[in-house]
């Protein structure tokens, strides 16, 4: 018998299994990769994504075929500043201000699910500062923690909250928040550059931008503002996706949008094709209410009806979805359904600053969680949206909600 043969036999046999078992590992491991990292959701029961929520776990599944109709991903989340004063925050967090353990869990669990944009609502950082070096050390704080998320793969573009560009002021009827000029030079200087690198979006996102002028924004000569709002209102297309980012605390015009700007820049990407029209702004021109407790007067664009109805009025001419921040909870209505409105208000304002509900007065399990939107756009313009969270303890991510937006329609998915 020949030993060698029989040796060589069994190590060439050997010697395959060891490939295909290495072959197989790959394989599952690119899959298992490429999988969501949901491992639970939160399934609601409700026409509306906004009301009960029941709990209940989802095995990790591959992204759905329909993805192939996905022509651009983003995501969208405000509200990571923090305040000193509150209870258990760590000396990193009361001398930066800055929710570093929530902000950070989301991070990575944006650059997980691939997202090629970040718009962040506003309050990134306290601000409010007599000295505004303050205000730059927080800015740094915040930008140092984006700066991982952006060389992951996913630009991030900032929009100016009223902690960014208000400083209360002492009034005759007590202490008022004006925005100031030299606050919305801080933005730009703090923030400029992100609006727009030309060269790092095209590396970072790999799909051009068309329309971006930093000119065109609001100004004092043709709209209700003391101030340009140069690089505070903005705005630039990808393919058919017309995205809008205004500043809802503008100098001489607090708690207003600069209406008549928006309406000529949505008219004008219409005329060019646009199919989906996308606004990001900080403060909500609805008040959400809980059941019980959270807010009891309009604390958003609210407080100046007239004005709120102009601007939502331009949202709703156009079939355009609004995210925004300000109320640190989520929610999502379409606040004119009633009346035939078809657009959504999205609150994305769970980013890590104290909840706007508190935990005596929830009823809801959503109203204290922390919340991003994950926003899929489609090549006739469908939003398929998921709200993603996770509890005040940091458990698991789950899915808050889920639904479709059609430009001019809404059908909901639970």
């Amino acid at each position: 018998m020949d030993m060698h043969k029989i040796f060589g036999s069994r190590f060439s046999k050997g010697l395959e299994l060891c490939v295909l078992v290495l072959m197989s590992w790959v394989h599952v491991d690119v899959h298992a990769q490429a999988s969501m990292s949901t491992t639970q959701a939160v399934v609601q029961n409700t026409s509306s994504p906004t009301q009960g929520l029941e709990l209940k776990k989802a095995k990790l599944q591959k992204k759905p075929s329909k993805d192939s109709d996905v022509i651009f991903h983003f995501s969208s989340i405000g509200d990571s500043r923090t305040d000193a004063r509150t209870p258990g925050i760590s000396e990193q967090d009361k001398r930066w201000l800055t929710a570093s353990p929530v902000l950070s869990r989301v991070i990575k669990e944006i650059a997980k699910s691939r997202s090629e944009v970040l718009f962040f609502n506003g309050d990134m950082i306290m601000g409010y500062a007599k000295d505004s070096i303050d205000n730059e050390r927080q800015y740094a704080f915040w930008r140092g923690m984006m700066a991982t998320l952006m060389e992951a793969g996913t630009y991030v573009m900032p929009v100016p909250g009223n902690h960014e560009v208000q400083m209360p002021t002492k009034t005759p009827e007590g202490t008022v928040k004006f925005a100031q000029p030299y606050l919305e030079k801080q933005w730009r200087e703090n923030m400029g550059d992100l609006i727009i690198d030309m060269d790092r979006w095209n590396k970072t996102v790999k799909k051009p931008i068309t329309y971006w002028d930093i000119n065109n924004t609001a100004t004092p000569e043709l709209d209700h503002v003391q101030t340009a709002q140069t690089q505070l209102n903005y705005s630039f297309d990808v393919g058919p996706i017309h995205f809008a980012v205004i500043n809802t605390d503008p100098v001489g015009s607090d708690n207003v949008v600069s209406s008549s700007w928006l309406a000529r820049d949505f008219e004008q990407a219409k005329l060019r094709g646009a199919n989906t029209f996308l606004a990001f702004g900080h403060k909500m021109p609805f008040t959400y209410f809980p059941e019980v407790g959270g807010k009891k007067e309009a604390d958003g664009l609210d407080v100046k009806p007239a004005e709120r109805d102009a601007f939502w009025s331009v949202i709703e001419n156009y079939g355009a979805t609004y995210f925004c921040g300000h109320e640190h909870v989520y929610d999502a209505s379409q606040p004119l359904k009633a009346q035939g409105g078809k657009s959504w208000q999205i609150i994305v304002g769970a980013g890590g600053s104290p909840f706007s509900v508190k935990k005596e007065d929830a009823r809801n399990p959503k109203d204290r969680m922390y919340a991003w939107a994950d926003v899929k756009v489609t090549k006739k313009g469908a939003l398929n949206v998921q709200i993603l969270g996770f509890d005040e303890k940091l458990g698991p991510t789950k899915v808050i909600a889920k639904w479709k937006i059609e430009p001019s329609a809404v059908s909901a998915v639970h």
